[in-house]
């Protein structure tokens, strides 16, 4: 079919959608577009449980716009020490995040768009949501090369994934969300996404690695902005509706009663590295001791979080049995992360003050072991 170059001109136009605040009270839509204020990823997955836990989407579907300053999100079932370079993301303050839906690891800046599509269950259909993000590409940029994959991935070009997908489906609400690179950090990317952590033995979910590209990269005028208005107006079209966006403070108890308890919970360390599936770590060091080298080995089992059992083998000669029995004993049932580490060591020197020799070994062991956390 042959355009006309006004029909040319009205499909590559930008559209610019309406924006007002919430309440819910008082919408009736049946395709009702929220987009948040806040750039906190826990606010903002605290959003999606409460729209999941509360919202009657029985004759209402619900697209939820957000955006998030730099995080590492992982899925429901992953490991974050097998998944992202944890050390770097402390030392660049990197937020890490645990979502309720499964998937895979991604990496969240105010460079990417968050889609979250909720439905009723029975309406649930991931590639009709990706195949509405194409059009929507497609409306700014008619020469874009995207294509949607039986993984549900957005691929550019064929190649570049630029968007990853995830769901969780409730007893009669589901909902998916995806990511969309516009412009995001694309040096931080593969390196906070490569884990340098080795000897964890784990049957939590793996991600896929994949080559990435930012859309803007392709067609500069893809900008975060007007991706989010392109998809807002295409979703208002399945409903015959004018663009009209809600904007929602994810912190209004008004509007969202009992958000601060979900957020809250998301927060946690117990959820975020606590429901990690159970892991062991098996590990070959050395230490260099007087220009010395000496050889040990550890062997952790860590359940919940916390550390189960613990067997460091050493030189007898370096380290009596006795001493690395009481450094390994301290450390069970302690959390599996530097800070309590080095608590706990610290705690077990002042109870031989004056052992210098000692002191320098079991730090510099001490030291070891945070160093794979």
């Amino acid at each position: 079919m042959l355009l006309s170059p006004l029909a040319v001109k009205r499909v590559c136009a930008p559209v610019f959608c309406r924006r007002t605040a919430a309440r819910f009270g008082s919408l009736a839509r049946k395709g009702l577009i929220l987009q948040s204020t806040s750039n906190s990823v826990y606010e903002n997955l605290a959003v999606e449980d409460w729209i999941h836990d509360h919202m009657d989407l029985e004759q209402k579907n619900v697209l939820f716009l957000w955006r998030n300053s730099p995080t590492v999100v992982i899925g429901r079932h992953q490991n974050p020490w097998k998944e992202c370079n944890l050390h770097l993301m402390r030392e660049k303050g990197i937020g890490l995040a645990r979502r309720r839906s499964g998937g895979g690891t991604v990496f969240h800046d105010l460079g990417n768009i968050n889609f979250t599509f909720f439905t009723h269950k029975k309406k649930y259909d991931r590639m009709e949501n990706l195949h509405l993000v194409i059009r929507a590409l497609k409306s700014l940029e008619p020469s874009l090369d995207v294509q949607a994959t039986q993984r549900y991935d957005l691929l550019l070009e064929g190649k570049y994934k630029i968007s990853g997908t995830a769901a969780k489906l409730g007893r009669t609400v589901a909902y998916h969300h995806c990511t969309l690179l516009c412009s995001a950090d694309s040096w931080l990317i593969p390196v906070v996404l490569r884990s340098p952590y080795d000897g964890i033995q784990s049957n939590a979910t793996p991600s896929v690695p994949s080559l990435v590209k930012n859309l803007s990269q392709a067609h500069p005028s893809l900008t975060c902005e007007a991706v989010m208005d392109a998809v807002a107006n295409e979703y208002s079209l399945q409903y015959d509706d004018k663009p009209n966006v809600h904007v929602v403070d994810p912190r209004d108890e008004m509007l969202f009663p009992g958000i601060t308890h979900k957020k809250k919970e998301l927060c946690t360390w117990d959820w975020i590295y606590g429901k990690t599936p159970k892991f062991d770590v098996q590990k070959s060091f050395q230490i260099l001791h007087k220009n010395i080298v000496v050889d040990g080995k550890l062997n952790m089992s860590i359940k919940n979080g916390y550390i189960e059992s613990c067997v460091m083998a050493l030189p007898s000669h370096w380290l009596s049995e006795q001493h690395c029995w009481e450094l390994q004993n301290s450390l069970l049932g302690s959390k599996y992360c530097p800070g309590e580490i080095v608590f706990l060591v610290t705690t077990l020197l002042r109870t031989f003050p004056d052992d210098d020799e000692l002191h320098t070994k079991w730090n510099m062991l001490c030291e070891k072991l945070v160093s794979i956390m």
